[in-house]
């Protein structure tokens, strides 16, 4: 993803490519919200304001306007516009110029309800963000009214009942607005050519395997953390007499499959790496300037799965990661720090009850950027008592150390480049 800076003097307009009513608004507030969060909604209907009369397209406004009306920084107006453009509600485009660049926001309409409750990862999301008793009033609040037509006959009439053609002119009205909801982006995860050679050709038809289907086994690997390999093990299970996947046996077994391995828990979204609003200036070669890159550019998982020497991290050890993600609303880069800190003075070893006194500490502290957590990390260090201080060389590589390369040994340099060259 192209990173751009971005200035309250750039301008802006709106551009609607969709029919937007009452019930989008409604939609966004109940179905979105849950997922994305307020600021990005907020964001959206301050777009959707600015249209004309005709909610076709704004006039020139500045990014100021923005931060004037949502009454926050530009930064988290850009976080919260990133996120309406990966949940398909948002499109950018930009042109730059010398002294300030151009943009124009796309809004999109919202899916539908039924879309939306039988949509493989938003179904799934907003379950696990708001609970089952709230999921279960939403359900019931957008299901379809019942009504028995017991000894009724419909008598309605049909169009040749009531009208009859007669000779007029042909128009082309392509360029009418029509409802326009763009599809969730995500880059492929599976491959498909491993997934279709790991599947005996007697068992799985080459017609199983259509767009429509490698979309939903795409973003089921997205949801739930699958690979390819473990996917090729689950549609087995559904693959029905004529070598077709059963897609709501499929949908089902996945999910049972997390479950099983996470406790009960469903997935939910996080941010996969710290958002650029809160990352350092770039430019810092510095030992320490090393590492904050890699706790900003890199996930928690991935972070963790280089501890694991690249095996996967046990889901003991997953479900912590989204306890602070989630429950503790932790940043990706906060994270990274706290494991990194964790494992080196602690044997190794992540134990839940010492991690989660850590990271309450600094969820209270309001600690956001790599930079803070490394330094309350050493501050808390030293107070310590020296018996249960461990030698310095088992430290982490950016501990206590100034930022000359000539300060850490042989052995923490050679760590410090393989984490560099493994997440640049």
């Amino acid at each position: 993803m192209q990173k751009l800076s971005l200035l309250p003097a750039d301008s802006y307009i709106v551009v609607n490519k969709s029919i937007l009513t009452e019930v989008d608004k409604r939609n966004l507030i109940n179905l979105y919200e849950p997922i994305v969060g307020p600021l990005p909604i907020s964001l959206y209907l301050t777009l959707w304001s600015d249209l004309d009369k005709s909610e076709t397209m704004s006039k020139d406004f500045t990014h100021h306007h923005l931060m004037t009306f949502l009454k926050t920084k530009l930064e988290s107006i850009k976080e919260a516009r990133e996120a309406l453009e990966a949940v398909g509600l948002l499109r950018t485009y930009i042109k730059k110029d010398a002294d300030i660049n151009h943009y124009i926001y796309e809004l999109y309409s919202p899916i539908s309800a039924y879309e939306f409750f039988n949509h493989p990862i938003f179904n799934i999301v907003l379950y696990n963000n708001i609970g089952e008793g709230e999921y279960n009033n939403l359900i019931k609040f957008y299901k379809k009214p019942s009504f028995k037509y017991d000894d009724f006959e419909e008598v309605s009439s049909k169009l040749n009942d009531t009208f009859k053609s007669s000779v007029g002119n042909i128009f082309n009205n392509e360029d009418i607005k029509d409802k326009n909801a763009l599809k969730v982006q995500i880059d492929s995860l599976i491959d498909f050519d491993m997934l279709m050679e790991s599947i005996p050709n007697s068992v799985l038809s080459s017609k199983a395997l259509n767009k429509r289907m490698r979309e939903l086994i795409n973003s089921l690997a997205f949801i739930y953390n699958l690979d390819t390999l473990k996917l090729s093990e689950i549609i087995r299970l559904t693959i029905d007499e004529n070598g077709m996947i059963n897609k709501d046996l499929l949908v089902k077994e996945v999910r049972k499959y997390y479950e099983y391995n996470n406790g009960g828990s469903l997935p939910t979204l996080i941010y996969r790496t710290q958002p650029d609003y809160l990352k350092a200036p770039e430019g810092n070669i510095s030992n320490k300037g090393k590492m904050i890159y890699i706790f900003e550019n890199t996930s928690p998982y991935d972070f963790l799965k280089s501890k694991y020497k690249n095996n996967n991290p046990t889901s003991r050890d997953l479900k912590l990661l989204e306890y602070l993600a989630i429950d503790l609303g932790m940043t990706p880069a906060v994270i990274n720090v706290l494991i990194d800190y964790v494992l080196r003075i602690n044997n190794n070893k992540l134990v839940k009850a010492f991690v989660e006194t850590i990271a309450g500490q600094w969820t209270r502290m309001g600690i956001k950027t790599a930079s803070s957590a490394m330094a309350e990390a050493e501050k808390e260090y030293k107070k310590r008592p020296k018996k249960e201080q461990i030698k310095e060389e088992k430290l982490p590589v950016w501990f206590n150390k100034d930022n000359k390369s000539d300060s850490i040994s042989l052995e923490e340099k050679e760590e410090l480049e393989s984490l560099l060259k493994e997440f640049k």
